[in-house]
């Protein structure tokens, strides 16, 4: 099989830093301490296609778009071309996609977010639109249908399917969106693996969630810190609590005190005390707990803290089952299992996380 392996290296960096995206933001990212995190879900990828794949053709881009990433995975992958300059940008993925195409490749593997996917899909499309394309979700939000749930999940989906189908490609205004509006564009439509493993578009469910609001009221205790999601559903327990926080931010909380306001990964970490509570809800029509939005609550944070799922009934009807993809995979064994989630003041829905 022929694969065609282009990475976006700034992708996600805004995370962990508290910057919701990386448009615009790679200096920014960089003075606050943020890190590249796409070629480390492109190495997981890669060695797991390594570690499975009996004939694998792989070409890619060079430097940090795909050749490094490839060498440190054991791979002598045919390169298609280098990046003009020293940084990288949306230009160079898209001409990474045009040689794969013009090398025949069988499927275009992508690591970035939504702003990625649009640029391949849309050089795909300007072709013939009919080779499939599968992301490795690394970007702070991925709204898409065209990506895999996991690196690992990237790697069985790309050597297992058997037929493609249409999915879309969505993106949103990352300055709405640090401004606490949410509105989700569809961009384009790819082809894409037809597989369970595979994370569906970012839908919008409205629900009653006071219920939820007044338990997380009424159980919080004296001494404990509390590490606030976003979401709207979060937005309607920081109101409950008489907390003036951030719609999409991350807020941490303390005795009647909000300590930190829309906080990066290291304010959060710098805040926690000797007892903490994270509180997050699932992403609608995907299902992720951690992993998608909320990058600022790191798996340092989660390895000292509490962990509540909350949610309205009608976001888990749509539901099977929810996910987790902190970056870390112990992390995620650890979160992974049956969960009680908090759906009203009294009563829990017994859900599974993957």
């Amino acid at each position: 099989m022929r694969i065609g392996l282009v990475v976006n290296p700034v992708a996600g960096m805004g995370g962990r830093v508290g910057l919701k995206g990386t448009d615009g933001k790679v200096d920014q990212a960089r003075e606050l301490g943020a890190e590249m995190r796409a070629p480390d879900r492109a190495r997981e990828t890669l060695v797991e296609l390594r570690d499975t794949a009996e004939e694998l053709e792989l070409y890619t881009y060079g430097g940090l778009m795909g050749e490094q990433t490839a060498d440190e995975a054991g791979f002598d992958p045919t390169v298609v071309g280098r990046p003009e300059g020293e940084g990288t940008s949306a230009a160079d993925t898209r001409e990474a996609v045009r040689a794969f195409l013009d090398s025949d490749v069988e499927l275009v593997l992508f690591v970035g977010g939504d702003g990625t996917a649009v640029d391949v899909a849309e050089t795909v499309a300007a072709r013939d639109g009919t080779t499939p394309v599968l992301g490795v979700p690394a970007g702070v939000k991925v709204y898409s249908s065209v990506f895999a749930v996991s690196p690992e999940a990237a790697a069985h989906v790309a050597l297992g399917y058997d037929r493609t189908e249409r999915a879309e490609v969505n993106d949103i205004d990352e300055d709405q969106y640090r401004e606490g509006e949410v509105e989700t564009e569809l961009e384009a439509i790819a082809r894409v693996p037809v597989a369970e493993q595979r994370q569906s578009s970012k839908q919008t469910h409205a629900g009653t969630v006071e219920g939820v609001a007044g338990w997380v009221a009424d159980n919080i205790r004296p001494g404990v810190t509390y590490v606030l999601g976003p979401g709207s559903t979060l937005g309607a327990v920081k109101n409950t609590v008489g907390i003036d926080g951030t719609p999409l931010g991350v807020d941490v909380y303390r005795d009647g005190e909000v300590l930190v306001q829309d906080a990066a990964a290291a304010e959060i970490t710098d805040a926690l005390g000797e007892e903490n509570v994270v509180v997050v809800t699932p992403i609608g029509g995907q299902g992720f707990v951690l992993g998608r939005g909320n990058d600022q609550i790191s798996p340092a944070v989660l390895n000292r803290s509490e962990v509540e799922v909350v949610a309205s009934r009608r976001k888990l009807d749509g539901l099977g089952v929810l996910r987790v993809d902190t970056g870390d995979p112990a992390v995620d064994e650890q979160l992974r299992g049956w969960r009680r989630v908090r759906v009203g003041r009294y009563e829990t829905r017994l859900m599974e996380i993957v």
